[in-house]
């Protein structure tokens, strides 16, 4: 089994998701997953890229999505940087492949609550502010990665507790996936929840005693 190490790369620009935690949990179920060398690999979302080129490090076909344009030039410094083959696309989620099909999607998607603001998310909030519930993006990816699947495909998603893993699993199990969480890991609490935990704790997403944050990956294999 090929090893995956934590995701290290070689820069960040400003503004652009730096890998965290939920990077480096999602990467130990990559590494789990260990999926063969010629395996076509989708990171939506990709900030940094730093799973991306983890997959392509062990010889997987992988294409990185962001709808940022700092995260795509990201991504393509660290692809030359470190000599991996990726594939670079700029646009929202699955539209730059759609038609396409993957034997294995990666998610990091923005999953923290944030108070509505009568708009959506701007500038480097971007990438963690994911509306009232925390499911801005996360119900999308629910209904849509399904369909880009191959018979045998595997999404792997990573997002907090505070915005419903029940709802994901139950989303993708309507989609005929076969669900599960498969890694779960507490965190102290970052900025963004720091600066926001009074509003989290009045909309009973935190209770008085919560003092960190868990994480969970979620596992859905399309079984046909």
């Amino acid at each position: 089994m090929p090893g995956y190490p934590r995701p290290v790369i070689a820069l960040v620009l400003p503004g652009v998701y730096a890998p965290q935690d939920d990077t480096a949990l999602l990467a130990e179920a990559l590494r789990e997953e260990a999926p063969p060398p010629g395996t076509r690999v989708l990171d939506v979302g990709t900030g940094s890229g730093a799973l991306a080129l983890t997959a392509a490090r062990h010889g997987a076909e992988v294409t990185a999505v962001d709808v940022s344009r700092r995260a795509v030039w990201t991504v393509r410094l660290n692809a030359w940087l470190t000599r991996l083959p990726v594939r670079i696309r700029r646009g929202n989620l699955f539209g730059p492949v759609r038609g396409r099909s993957y034997d294995l999607i990666l998610a990091n998607p923005p999953y923290v609550p944030a108070p509505e603001a009568g708009r959506g998310p701007r500038g480097r909030a971007r990438a963690w502010d994911a509306g009232g519930d925390g499911r801005l993006l996360l119900d999308r990816i629910c209904r849509d990665a399904p369909g880009l699947l191959r018979p045998g495909g595997v999404l792997l998603l990573v997002h907090s507790a505070l915005s419903g893993p029940e709802r994901t699993l139950e989303l993708l199990r309507e989609a005929e996936l076969k669900a599960s969480v498969v890694r779960r890991r507490w965190i102290a609490f970052g900025p963004v929840l720091r600066s926001r935990e009074n509003w989290l704790r009045q909309r009973g997403l935190l209770s008085a005693a919560d003092d960190k944050e868990e994480l969970v990956v979620i596992r859905a294999e399309r079984l046909r």
